[in-house]
């Protein structure tokens, strides 16, 4: 597919996704929308990428759809994707709770990560928040953006913000779609740290690069697919999980590996 709106760097088992319309602030498109899944279901797909870093041009994140989109919306009498019939569907069939859009970013094997470099609105601040892990710059502009469009909350974020930050705070910013700094939200638990602008991305691709070297691929992918799974059921069903999980890991060469590398004092060397 050829790269519109987003561009796409592999270094090693890190890669890294940029939303990239810096002229309209890199707001969303039915075609950004279909290259993040293409772009997301080709990491996915590569056994050699294990994380995907999530960033945007410039100073921005994603300010949320484009208003020439939301124009178009009126003009059609209602709302169109505009993405095709054909659009990837990476991560579904894993969990049928899953196959949805944004939601399916739970099924994926790769650990996806935000780098929030500036504003996240809207479905801008949904993907960020559907990623595994988040980091921003402390000035970014936050917003969930669809009050004020006579709108509801987008892409299952009245479930997912709760989670993240409590029910108070999300229903502060679900219901009154105020904007807010990344900065104030220290303490919230919606970012993993808040830092400088210029400190994001090299902080980002250190963690993830520190993660790919200390983590197993195996225990990477169950770890994730656990924890998203375990949100929809009993605390029984999730230890009874965890057990069998255990007993196939232990079969594994990661495992070998990494008792190896524990017992001789090294780093592990993951195939």
């Amino acid at each position: 597919m050829e790269l519109k709106t987003t561009r796409f760097q592999i270094d090693g088992p890190v890669a890294t996704l940029t939303l990239s319309r810096p002229e309209r602030r890199n707001a969303w498109t039915g075609r950004m929308h279909t290259e993040l899944r293409h772009l997301l279901e080709q990491a996915d797909s590569d056994p050699g990428i294990r994380t995907v870093i999530i960033t945007g041009e410039n100073n921005d994140f994603c300010v949320g759809a484009d208003s020439q989109a939301l124009e178009g919306h009126i003009e059609k009498g209602g709302y169109d994707s505009g993405t095709g019939s054909d659009i990837s569907n990476p991560g579904y069939g894993v969990a049928t709770e899953f196959d949805q859009n944004f939601a399916f970013m739970f099924g994926l094997n790769v650990t996806t990560i935000a780098a929030v470099n500036g504003a996240a609105a809207g479905v801008g601040l949904v993907l960020a928040c559907y990623c595994d892990l988040r980091f921003a710059s402390k000035e970014a502009k936050l917003t969930t953006a669809h009050g004020p469009l006579g709108l509801p909350a987008e892409f299952g974020l009245s479930w997912l913000l709760p989670r993240l930050v409590g029910l108070t705070r999300a229903n502060d910013l679900l219901i009154s779609s105020r904007v807010i700094t990344a900065g104030e939200t220290t303490g919230w638990g919606l970012f993993n740290e808040i830092l400088e602008t210029t400190e994001l991305l090299p902080h980002v691709r250190s963690y993830a690069s520190e993660l790919v070297e200390r983590v197993s691929p195996s225990a990477q992918r169950m770890t994730k697919l656990q924890v998203y799974l375990d949100q929809h059921r009993d605390v029984g069903s999730a230890v009874a999980e965890s057990e069998e999980l255990l007993e196939t890991a232990m079969l594994d060469p990661d495992y070998q590996e990494g008792v190896r590398a524990l017992v001789e004092r090294r780093t592990p060397k993951w195939n």
